[in-house]
């Protein structure tokens, strides 16, 4: 029985070494994931999916920057009588995370721009007006993580003004959704 606590001991005083080790290792990573949402308010949009691309550098073991980009796709949305087009979002960002413990609960937002991509014009209607060209962006997130995952309930949205304003409808490239994200490592 006393060799079993001591093997057990020896186990556990491993694994947290070669936890340690590991997380030395987690300073810079490329983080890729997928997200899918669903659009806020959904005039001209009804949905997304997107996929997300971002390399962080963990200043200090509870503090990340770095910079963030990916795919958002909007799905146009029939809205009384507005067939609108589909449209894409391409962020260029700072990307900001606080992790309070090593393994748990995080949270952080990306700031930047947002490029609209897609038809130039927001709906097949006649007499639609061009669809804007991007605006302010941002992208909130909570979530969970361990070295390796990351999943988050996210806000997306890329302000654009009074651009797109179509027959009463405000354009919209927002959406609340949920994310995933896997973590490689880049060394030190």
């Amino acid at each position: 029985m006393n060799s079993m606590k001591k093997s057990i001991a020896a186990l556990g005083i491993l694994s947290v070494g070669l936890m340690s080790a590991q997380s030395a290792d987690m300073r810079n990573m490329i983080k890729v994931g997928a997200n899918v949402g669903m659009a806020v308010p959904a005039e001209n949009a009804s949905a997304n999916v997107g996929l997300d691309v971002s390399y962080q550098n963990l200043v200090t073991p509870g503090f990340g920057l770095g910079i963030a980009t990916g795919y958002s796709h909007f799905f146009g949305r029939n809205h009384d009588g507005i067939d609108n087009n589909d449209f894409g979002v391409v962020p260029v960002a700072a990307l900001v995370r606080i992790y309070p413990k090593q393994t748990g609960f995080y949270f952080g937002t990306d700031l930047g721009y947002g490029f609209i991509t897609g038809d130039s014009k927001v709906a097949t209607n006649v007499g639609s007006p061009d669809r804007p060209d991007g605006g302010f962006y941002i992208k909130p997130e909570i979530g969970y993580h361990n070295q390796d995952w990351n999943f988050a309930v996210q806000y997306q949205k890329t302000f654009t003004g009074s651009k797109g304003e179509f027959a009463g409808q405000d354009y919209s490239a927002g959406a609340l959704g949920v994310g995933v994200g896997y973590n490689i490592p880049l060394g030190k």
